[in-house]
């Protein structure tokens, strides 16, 4: 807890005295216990409260956490620790990732690039340290062990800490030759059960402008000096992407000029630093490490099994990362690649770059053998939700969803005080076209509740298609929902949200509903079999219908499917992806079996608005028992149905009455009130 986010640094110190005083207060007989009690209320009523604004209001969310570090840090903590640098390769674990570490939190080796200090992932470390435990190698800057030498030493303990875990996976972080370390340990251990997350991998080294430095600097007198400017723009990458960046993000022109020339000044005086760290010898030595390390790592390639994730630079100057990327996907069989266009080879000491969200959105965090939806997700950061919320505001804005709830009584509210906050939770309803309608749900449901909704998604979103074209979407193109906490539609995996008290989102109609055809809007294509009804009963789930209308305020579909059918090419194209893609609901007959992968053509309209009415939550708990029988869920699940499509026509009637249905009047009316700038909170029709 941080003051970043207003009242909560007085809570942690209200939390910090109350344990100090309870201690003291035992001795005093009941009156202390009453002071303790009073106090631990008051705390704990403190929580509840702050607790929701966390999320209430993303604008004031800061960027980035209180306690991350930066680039400056990194040339700080490398200045200390090779002043007195010497001995052989070691490991060590950075303080800010030991102390909220649990017991049960895989191991992460951080392998270093040409630096060798092992502090290139510092910008991560109080992030990581709360999914990993967290060793870093450090190689000192005259240390001379070879390759082969150096794969030893990391397998030696990879091997020592699977003997003591052998059920928890280990995770291997490597960039450029601690890449090469990586791949090289997975494939003399293709039976250990490893995760590698590779940046900019220097396999690619032999086509690299790298390569004929070494006779270069062979040749090159001990008086040469190292072009130090030029190091530096490689870890920057585009100076002038840097400097228009400061310009975007600082605001006035004044405050831009003094931190940008504090910044200019600060970095120069790291210069002498970078000489410490690669002086002329050790960067030639480097340099052939970087050579033997790359002929190793493409010779065992064949014996790699681990699960792969690779991250590649847009900008490397140093390695042909973005060729390299693709060469390594189609040579290994569980390969994952994560694109970052504006970066330059030094990825993790970028600020725009987060190693845990990206391996969080990759689905690679695991504890165990297998990926479990419910005990290894990680809940998104509040600087995670911002950054959701950022990229999706102008949707907001286009939409200003009207959120209406039904409270136990019945009655209908403004707002989502009628959804419960204990889970197990199950929303029900209508798939709107393109499922645009879940954006804004998630998002307003997570500010005005603080509850967190895991969309039961299509598995296209979570299977890589191999040898991938256009228009099949790319993996990395669904990141955002798996941070979000989405999960592959299976009966597995509904059990487990079921279980771990979830607030789940279900759509059963799926791609047929939101991929629908003309004329079809606001029907819903739901299968004959009650699917979902006995197993919420099973956990007690509270079954919340809801309805969603507004698809037709913005665009009208100009060519669905049968109009696509009938153009060749596009007919060979829809059927191409169909086949493609993971099968679901094979047995099922009617019109939900028509699963076809395609984009229908819209014609966009001036927008209109999004309306949501979640309905009267249906409490399956005291029906445990007559739920069991199929008829009485077959009877449940019709009425579940009847009850989505009364939100429907409900709110198609109440619409009509809404004086700022339209943008226009919407943007009028902000204008006339300026304190109005929440979509969220726009008035509608009166209920």
């Amino acid at each position: 807890a941080t003051s970043s986010y207003g009242g909560i640094r007085n809570l942690s110190r209200i939390l910090a005295v109350s344990t100090e005083r309870g201690g003291r207060g035992t001795g005093f007989g009941e009156n202390g216990k009453h002071e303790k009690q009073k106090l631990n209320q008051k705390v704990v009523k403190e929580e509840r409260e702050v607790k929701p604004n966390i999320y209430a209001n993303p604008e004031k969310i800061p960027e980035f956490e209180e306690d991350k570090k930066w680039l400056k840090d990194y040339f700080e903590e490398c200045k200390e620790m090779i002043r007195s640098d010497g001995g052989p390769p070691r490991w060590f674990s950075p303080l800010e990732c030991s102390s909220s570490t649990s017991p049960d939190c895989p191991l992460l080796l951080f392998l270093p690039g040409i630096d060798g200090t092992g502090l290139g992932l510092i910008m991560h470390h109080h992030k990581l340290g709360k999914m990993f435990n967290v060793w870093c190698l450090h190689i000192p800057v005259q240390d001379r062990t070879p390759f082969n030498e150096l794969v030893k030493i990391v397998e030696r303990t990879v091997r020592s800490q699977n003997y003591r875990s052998p059920n928890r996976p280990i995770y291997l972080a490597g960039e450029s030759i601690g890449a090469c370390l990586a791949i090289s340990v997975a494939a003399r251990n293709p039976d250990m059960d490893l995760v590698l997350v590779l940046s900019n991998p220097a396999t690619s080294f032999s086509q690299s402008q790298l390569q004929p430095l070494i006779p270069l600097l062979e040749m090159m007198p001990d008086q040469f000096p190292i072009n130090l400017p030029y190091i530096l723009s490689l870890a920057t990458s585009n100076p002038l992407r840097v400097l228009m960046d400061n310009v975007v993000k600082r605001g006035p022109l004044p405050q831009i000029i003094g931190e940008l020339s504090q910044d200019l000044a600060t970095m120069s005086s790291y210069l002498p630093v970078l000489a410490d760290i690669i002086p002329r010898q050790t960067l030639l030595w480097k340099l052939n490490l970087l050579k033997s390390g790359s002929e190793c790592g493409n010779s065992c390639l064949h014996a790699v099994k681990a699960q792969l994730l690779i991250l590649c630079s847009g900008r490397d100057q140093l390695l042909p990362s973005q060729e390299e990327s693709q060469r390594l996907q189609k040579a290994l069989p569980d390969c994952e690649i994560r694109m970052f266009e504006e970066s330059g080879h030094f990825l993790f000491l970028e600020d725009n770059v987060d190693l845990v969200t990206i391996i969080k959105g990759a689905s690679f965090y695991r504890r165990g053998k297998h990926f479990d939806c419910a005990s290894d997700f990680m809940p998104p950061t509040p600087s995670e939700f911002k950054k959701l919320h950022d990229s999706i505001s102008w949707i907001l804005t286009a939409t200003s969803p009207v959120m209406l709830s039904t409270l136990e009584d019945g009655k209908v509210v403004r707002g989502l005080a009628g959804i419960p906050s204990e889970g197990p939770v199950l929303f029900v309803g209508y798939h709107m076209l393109m499922g645009f309608e879940v954006i804004p749900l998630v998002a307003q449901i997570m500010m005005e509740r603080n509850i967190l909704v895991r969309g039961i998604a299509h598995l296209a979103m979570f299977v890589r298609v191999k040898d991938r074209r256009p228009p099949e979407p790319e993996l990395s193109d669904f990141d955002v929902i798996r941070v979000m906490g989405a999960v592959p539609v299976s009966a597995a995996n509904f059990y487990k949200l079921m279980s771990s008290k979830s607030h789940a989102l279900l759509y059963p109609g799926g791609v047929r509903e939101a991929l629908h055809r003309k004329g079809e809007e606001y029907k819903l294509f739901w299968p004959d079999k009650s699917e979902f009804v006995r197993m919420a009963a099973r956990f007690g789930a509270k079954i919340i219908p809801f309805g969603v209308v507004g698809e037709d305020d913005f665009a009208e579909i100009i060519l669905d499917y049968n109009d696509l059918m009938k153009i060749p090419w596009r007919r060979e194209e829809i059927e191409r992806v169909t086949s493609r893609t993971a099968k679901l609901r094979t047995d099922a007959s009617g019109e939900i079996a028509n699963q076809q992968m395609h984009i229908p053509w819209v014609l966009p309209k001036f927008p209109g608005r999004f309306y949501y009415y979640f309905g009267k939550p249906i409490l399956t708990e005291e029906m445990k028992v007559e739920l069991r029988e199929k008829k009485k869920c077959d009877e449940m699940y019709l009425h579940i149905k009847s009850e989505v499509e009364g939100c429907i026509d409900f709110l198609k009637n109440k619409r009509e009455k809404d004086p700022y249905r339209n943008l226009l009047s919407r943007v009028l009316y902000q204008a006339s009130h300026p304190g109005s700038t929440s979509p969220f909170h726009l008035p509608s029709f009166d209920l």
